[in-house]
């Protein structure tokens, strides 16, 4: 990053406190994680770190306690090789928030907020900028639940709405991952009269080689895998995800043949709005054994799994980015995915896109790359010409951004 001991960091890591006890990393934990892995590495001085205390009020964290925290976190979501849990931290980190109160901060101080945290609460905001006089960059992940509310739980469009308010009030700077979002965010700040500057940078994908180890997958995976071909589908189960497709495209190739289907493996937490496909995962006779769920994957597992399978499945409506497409790619795994902009953005000339309405289009496709013919060999042959940022090279892209 050029000239970055000009600069000074404050990154509000309140998301990572808040998910430090699960076991897999969010597409945005990973986002907040890679910003605060990179600042230590790469402007350790000039870098301090708050968060939002439970009670709701901002504080300042010891440094030192904020680096044992995030290489504690490293080590829980797989991205280093030792260390201990973070959840213990957590406590040690809250106790010192509510002491340890928000102070004027160093000329130029940048205060980064990449993970939409405590946006809804615009009071707060406003105490703690005044109280450290920092200029004010968020991240804005996407507007999916004012653009297509449907697609958002009961309550989520009107606390996005109170989200982009704060922005448009306080922000002086916005990162995206997207030029598709960045289209919808200027859209809805020129209705707010708001001139922000917004800045696409695409997010990173961690190589193999970054990650700690090659991990097998576990025994029973293993054994309902083998010899069979599979696809991937990741992501959180949910409406706008589109697995209703893809569960009764898989039933249909059931009926047809069961012995030629392949199988799907499903990563990911079932989220909301889910009826019909809970009852098609629970209750379809044709799909047991032929759907696989998990539910909790680490990283290593998930690239395991990827470089096995006969390809990606991302049928999405709508995404802000597309961490898996990118990820799939990157490894050299061939997708089928949603012919929508954001995902064309994304994957380029190395992805197979289709309507994510034609079941009859998905389920050739599916059966193409499933037989290992010249379909999938040349879409293989696609994603080796695929570049994707580290998370390394985004952030530091993003900085200089912002600077």
């Amino acid at each position: 990053m050029k000239d970055k001991a000009i600069t000074p960091f404050l990154l509000d890591i309140s998301r990572l406190l808040s998910r430090s006890s699960a076991n897999v990393p969010t597409g945005i934990d990973r986002v907040e994680l890679a910003y605060a892995r990179y600042l230590l590495s790469h402007a350790p001085e000039q870098t301090r770190f708050c968060a939002m205390h439970p009670i709701g009020v901002m504080g300042m964290i010891d440094g030192t306690v904020a680096r044992r925290f995030i290489k504690a976190l490293e080590v829980q979501w797989g991205q280093s090789v030792s260390g201990r849990p973070a959840a213990p931290l957590r406590g040690v980190i809250n106790r010192g928030l509510f002491w340890r109160r928000p102070r004027a901060l160093q000329p130029g101080t940048v205060y980064l907020n990449v993970s939409h945290h405590h946006l809804t609460r615009p009071r707060v905001v406003d105490a703690f900028l005044r109280q450290t006089g920092a200029r004010f960059v968020v991240m804005i992940h996407d507007l999916i639940p004012i653009d297509y509310p449907e697609y958002s739980r009961p309550r989520e469009p009107a606390r996005h709405e109170v989200r982009l308010e704060t922005v448009a009030r306080y922000v002086d700077a916005i990162i995206v991952p997207s030029h598709y979002v960045r289209e919808s965010v200027c859209r809805h700040l020129a209705a707010k009269s708001a001139n922000i500057p917004v800045y696409a940078v695409p997010h990173g994908v961690d190589a193999p080689h970054q990650l700690s180890h090659h991990a097998e997958l576990n025994a029973s995976l293993r054994t309902q895998l083998a010899g069979r071909p599979y696809f991937v589908c990741l992501g959180t189960i949910e409406p706008r995800k589109n697995h209703l497709l893809l569960l009764n495209v898989w039933r249909r190739l059931v009926e047809r043949d069961p012995s030629s289907a392949p199988v799907m493996v499903i990563v990911g937490k079932r989220g909301w709005e889910n009826e019909n496909i809970l009852d098609l995962l629970d209750r379809a006779p044709a799909l047991k054994g032929h759907v696989i769920e998990c539910q909790s994957l680490a990283d290593t597992e998930v690239q395991t799994l990827l470089k096995g399978s006969s390809g990606l499945l991302f049928p999405s409506f709508v995404e802000g980015f597309g961490l898996p497409l990118a990820e799939a790619l990157s490894l050299g795994v061939p997708a089928l995915c949603a012919d929508i902009p954001v995902l064309r953005e994304v994957g380029g000339e190395a992805a197979r896109y289709l309507d994510p309405l034609d079941g009859p289009a998905w389920m050739d496709a599916i059966m193409r790359y499933a037989a290992l013919g010249s379909d999938r060999q040349k879409h293989t042959l696609q994603t080796e010409n695929f570049s994707a940022l580290s998370w390394d090279e985004s952030v530091a892209q993003a900085l200089e951004q912002i600077k």
